[in-house]
């Protein structure tokens, strides 16, 4: 998914420009230093204490041109409108949030205004369109006729959380005015890798990356793909 971000990035910015990047719900921090470590200005959002304190301890391993690039901020999603100026951002990031917000079109239009005029929303959620592959192809057959009639499923975490279908989100973005530019599937040959399985022997590994990348492109795969990754631009 990294190489879908810097894509869209490398599309629609000039080279070499230093951004102002907002990462909701940052985590850990992976993605606001790896952006940082490129040169952009980033601002992480975090309600987690336990990540909000493994964002800090990863920050403080960096150099400290890295760290100055990075301002940590404890708050909710939602909040947005409360710590910083509409239109403030050139990039809004929400990766793996919308699954544990029950209506999400406020948020996301809140995310909206903080973008500059041609600002990048980048949005990674679950694929509710493709709910039934992870229990069909673990032979969990009630299971997966259960899963096409809902968009709420049970998470690896054990929680009851919901997905979101790619028509929908994308009719959300043109009514925030951040229509969908480009969609990308993620996770669609490895879905079902167990959590923590050893990483293959390099040359397989960079196979498989290129095939889940080739993959992410192309319908019908990416349609089948565990998560989305959509795009928006602010008109």
């Amino acid at each position: 998914m990294a190489r879908q971000l810097d894509e869209q990035i490398v599309a629609r910015f000039p080279v070499g420009q230093r951004l102002r990047v907002l990462d909701v719900g940052m985590g850990q921090g992976t993605q606001a230093l790896r952006l940082a470590r490129a040169g952009h200005k980033v601002t992480g959002v975090e309600q987690d204490p336990t990540m909000i304190a493994a964002a800090h301890e990863a920050l403080a391993r960096e150099p400290e041109g890295i760290q100055g690039r990075v301002r940590i901020v404890e708050g909710d999603g939602h909040q947005t409108g409360a710590h910083f100026t509409p239109g403030s951002f050139d990039v809004v990031l929400c990766h793996g949030v919308l699954m544990y917000v029950e209506e999400p079109d406020a948020l996301l239009a809140g995310l909206a205004r903080m973008l500059a005029p041609g600002g990048l929303l980048s949005l990674l959620v679950r694929n509710a369109d493709a709910l039934a592959m992870r229990p069909g192809l673990d032979g969990d057959w009630s299971g997966a006729l259960a899963a096409f009639d809902t968009v709420t499923y049970r998470n690896r975490l054990d929680l009851d959380v919901r997905a979101d279908r790619l028509d929908a989100l994308s009719a959300t973005l043109a009514g925030i005015a951040a229509p969908l530019q480009a969609w990308y599937g993620v996770r669609i040959f490895t879905d079902n890798a167990p959590d923590g399985a050893p990483l293959p022997p390099q040359e397989e590994l960079e196979a498989l990356l290129a095939a889940e990348e080739r993959a992410g492109r192309t319908d019908p795969y990416r349609r089948v793909a565990a998560l989305l990754h959509l795009c928006g631009v602010r008109d």
